[in-house]
Parts: structure tokens; C-alpha cells; sequence
């Protein structure tokens, strides 16, 4: 039986690497139908706004890779209302349907998955 693994991702998308390993990771896994969550959380949340220039920061843009989660069959994406809220983006503002969770949902949701990566 496959344990289930969430992804936490706290970075921006052109903070670094660390948002692109996040999305790699949660591919790979999807590829080798592995169960995969993916969290969006502090900073991380702004992986999901639109419109983003990552070209000006001589970064990789990743709105590819968020595309095609569903197609790796990663289809358990959450994202923290807290961190949607501070940084101003609503549902319509996102580029994917997320489940929107509060400060007890993340709890619940941290205990339903047998590993915990954060990135």
C-alpha cells in the first residue's frame, strides 16, 4: 500500500528553487500514482495568482507545471485561508481550484497524510 505524502510549499514562485521543487516533487509522485497533497501556504500562495512576469527575475515561470497537476493526477490541492487573506487573493483571483482551509482545517488535514514534506 502507498503512503500518502502532502507537499507544503511556503515560497513565492520567484523566491528561489524551492516553489519548482515543490511542484517536481508532487509531479513525480502523481507519475507513480502515489496519494499527493499539495498545500499552499504562507508565501506559497502566491504561486496560484495570475499574470505573473517571471522572466523580469530571470526566473522559470511555473504556471506549466501547475497546469498539469491534475494531469499527474494531483488533484488534492489546499491552500491556507489565512495566507490567501493577508495577501489579498480571493477565489477569483486564483489559477487553480483550491480548498480553502482554516487554522483547525490545516490540522486535520496535516493528520490525514502519512508524510509531510515542506519545501
Amino acid at each position: 500500500m502507498s503512503k500518502s505524502m502532502l507537499i507544503i510549499t511556503r515560497q513565492a514562485p520567484w523566491s528561489g528553487p524551492a516553489a519548482r521543487e515543490a511542484l517536481d516533487i508532487a509531479l513525480a509522485g502523481g507519475a507513480y500514482d502515489l496519494p499527493i497533497g499539495l498545500l499552499f501556504l504562507d508565501d506559497g500562495v502566491f504561486q496560484l495568482a495570475p499574470n505573473q512576469q517571471p522572466l523580469t527575475l530571470e526566473q522559470k515561470d511555473l504556471s506549466a507545471n501547475l497546469q498539469a497537476l491534475p494531469l499527474f493526477g494531483v488533484d488534492s490541492l489546499y491552500a491556507a485561508e489565512r495566507s490567501l487573506n493577508e495577501r489579498g487573493l480571493g477565489d477569483a483571483q486564483l489559477t487553480l481550484p483550491v480548498e480553502r482551509l482554516d487554522d483547525a482545517a490545516l490540522n486535520l488535514l496535516l493528520d490525514r497524510y502519512d508524510m509531510l514534506v515542506t519545501i
